[in-house]
């Protein structure tokens, strides 16, 4: 289990966000808290994997929590998880290691499409030894999650996109719609439907492969941002 601290001034926010990230397979909350102060007692009383975090607190904000941990030590994963969008708080908060940035107000799809990109990236680190390009590709492209392109037709799922999008960026090559449906656990042809709206918006690439009874077998890649 993936444990979390929640830290938001307003307590309500804090209860709905402590539910949403109770409703995503592998993670638990341990702790809430309600300003800088308070989340560092937590975390001095309650190790933690992972930390959603406010940057607007009664006390002071958000980055003092994580220069405060970073100065003590801690490695604690940060997701600021708040209403500050101004560029100059976003680019602080990459300075400081946060790995994500979650902008309020946001859905239980946007929160749940986070802590999977999290937890794939936890899970592939774990793994440890050495990485070729196309490895630490991977790792990056899972901080990315979230950014699934085009804008998604009426009836289509951001959530549904983003596993299909994960499944491409892990793989090490072309990948049938059949295999990416069992990864992503959704049927062939929902896998089909998210992959021809990709593809047309040129971020999948289709190529054919043809095999014994000369029948061509689509297989897809996920196309990187160059630039």
């Amino acid at each position: 289990m993936i444990d979390v601290l929640v830290v938001d001034d307003d307590t309500r926010v804090a209860r709905i966000n402590a539910a949403y990230v109770a409703k995503v397979p592998g993670f638990r909350v341990v702790a809430s808290a309600h300003s800088t102060a308070e989340a560092l007692a937590r975390l001095s009383e309650v190790p933690v994997d992972l930390i959603l975090l406010d940057h607007y607190l009664p006390d002071e904000n958000g980055l003092a929590v994580v220069r405060e941990l970073r100065r003590l030590g801690h490695q604690t994963d940060v997701i600021m998880v708040t209403a500050a969008r101004d560029v100059a708080t976003v680019q602080a908060a990459m300075r400081h290691g946060a790995l994500q940035y979650l902008v309020k107000p946001f859905s239980f799809a946007g929160l749940r499409t986070k802590l999977e990109a999290y937890a794939t990236l936890r899970d592939t680190l774990e793994r440890g030894g050495e990485a070729e390009q196309a490895e630490v590709d991977r790792i990056f492209g899972t901080l990315s999650a979230g950014t699934v392109e085009p804008d998604l037709p009426k009836g289509h799922s951001p959530t549904t996109a983003e596993l299909v999008r994960q499944v491409l960026l892990a793989a090490d090559g072309a990948l049938s719609a059949q295999e990416i449906a069992e990864r992503a656990g959704v049927s062939r042809q929902t896998a089909q439907r998210y992959l021809k709206l990709l593809e047309r918006a040129d971020r999948v690439r289709l190529s054919l492969k043809y095999g014994e009874t000369g029948r061509p077998e689509h297989r897809y890649v996920w196309v990187k941002a160059t630039g």
